[in-house]
């Protein structure tokens, strides 16, 4: 640490102005205090003289330097805005190497260093000149920026955006970000499934998908995008199908299903997976939307394959009777201390409508996986596609074909909050919705 015997508010030493002292028994106070409070040997008080830049002259700048030597200062800084050396050189001659000298030569910057040496100053301190460069630096490029109004004759001159992401050390960042947020999701890939014309929306997927209608303004599926940014997923694959290149969306990366009229879930899954690294992931229908808190509820819990539940189904259903949703069976039905208790719920099978009876909850199309769930799934669509099961079948098939193997997901349940569009009456409940 360099501290300097000035009163505050201290102006630089080269401005013309206030450059009162402060008193010498109060800075070899604080130099006292700050050896006294040391815990590393290896810390350094170093005590920078203003003397002669106050214009106190060599008598008073050597009377300072050894007081706060005498106070514990582990070297003395001594200063001059002259345009030589020689008041430098004159003080390193009386003070006779009582301690290690450093020097600021940016006024008497034209003295060769080799003098600094034989006058036995210790460390030299080249105070401001990448500063001063940069000054430079910024005043040229952005003077050819306004001149040429493009970036052409400068984009070469100019560090690149990788050097500064390593000076930053953004490699540390990701590494604190990973041990502290709490979560993967910083790493979680996104898979949305939206292979489907949905046909009984008729006219209204005519020359489009169903991902892709229009909510209030909006597609479908840049809302659900949306949500998934906002929680912090980045790399987001969305399966397409039909009418694929009205999928425009920027930031996702497509894959195709060419074969959607005559396949099911797996296989859209199945094109998703084929060019995906390993990691944790989320996959998702690609014709829903739900409030935010189901995703933290997701990533709040660290099984392996979690799926989201609405134990409030049956109201969520009144009015559609026709639909066919997603029924599971659980171990243990809602309750609202599941919430406080942590308890364990897991999926034990899905049915079909005729288990609306027997029903706990409707899967609403979101599931989570970790690094080892993503494996499981991989291995069990491959699977089903080697024995010819994958071609027609859903994720319920998926998950029941998992389950029977003792890979049983847990459930995180909800009461609504969520809705998905399937015909025209959806759709016009939606738009009410939102």
């Amino acid at each position: 640490m360099c501290i300097e015997d000035k009163l505050f508010p201290k102006t630089n030493s080269f401005i013309d102005g206030n450059q009162a002292l402060a008193d010498v028994e109060e800075f070899c106070g604080k130099i006292k205090a700050g050896k006294d409070s040391q815990s590393d040997d290896d810390f350094s008080i170093v005590a920078r003289v203003e003397a002669l830049i106050a214009g106190w002259g060599l008598d008073e700048a050597l009377r300072r330097a050894e007081a706060y030597h005498a106070a514990g200062a582990d070297a003395i800084l001594i200063h001059s805005k002259k345009s030589t050396a020689e008041e430098i050189f004159a003080f390193a001659k009386e003070w006779g190497e009582r301690a290690p000298l450093v020097i600021v030569p940016t006024m008497y910057y034209a003295t060769p260093t080799e003098r600094f040496r034989e006058a036995k100053i210790s460390l030299v301190i080249w105070a401001n000149h990448n500063l001063r460069g940069a000054i430079t630096a910024m005043r040229d490029v952005s003077r050819r920026i306004y001149e040429e109004e493009g970036l052409g004759s400068v984009e070469g001159r100019v560090a690149s955006v990788k050097e500064v992401f390593a000076i930053a050390d953004t490699g540390e960042l990701d590494a604190a970000e990973r041990k502290y947020l709490g979560g993967q999701r910083q790493e979680t890939k996104a898979v949305v499934l939206a292979a489907s014309r949905g046909s009984a929306l008729e006219a209204l997927t005519e020359d489009k998908p169903k991902c892709m209608l229009d909510l209030r303004g909006e597609p479908l599926l840049r809302r659900l995008t949306r949500t998934f940014n906002e929680a912090g997923l980045r790399d987001i694959t969305v399966v397409c199908g039909y009418k694929q290149v009205a999928v425009d969306l920027p930031n996702i990366r497509k894959v195709a299903n060419t074969a959607y009229e005559e396949t099911g879930e797996v296989a859209s899954l199945a094109c998703a997976l084929e060019g995906m690294e390993e990691g944790p992931a989320l996959i998702a229908y690609g014709d829903i939307l739900f409030r935010d808190y189901i995703l933290d509820l997701l990533f709040d819990c660290e099984a392996d394959i979690v799926l989201a539940v609405d134990a409030n189904w049956r109201e969520h259903r009144r009015d559609a009777p026709k639909h066919a949703p997603d029924l599971v069976i659980c171990s243990e039905a809602y309750a609202e201390d599941h919430f406080l208790d942590d308890t364990t719920v897991e999926v034990e099978a899905f049915e079909g409508l005729v288990a609306r009876d027997m029903a706990h909850g409707e899967w609403i199309g979101l599931a989570k996986l970790s690094a080892k769930g993503l494996s499981a799934v991989r291995r069990e669509v491959a699977a089903m596609q080697e024995d010819g099961s994958g071609k027609r079948a859903g994720l319920p098939d998926l998950f029941n074909r998992l389950i029977a193997k003792g890979v049983k997901p847990r459930v995180v349940y909800i009461t609504g909050h969520w809705l998905d569009v399937n015909d025209a009456f959806d759709l016009a409940w939606a738009r009410n919705v939102l």
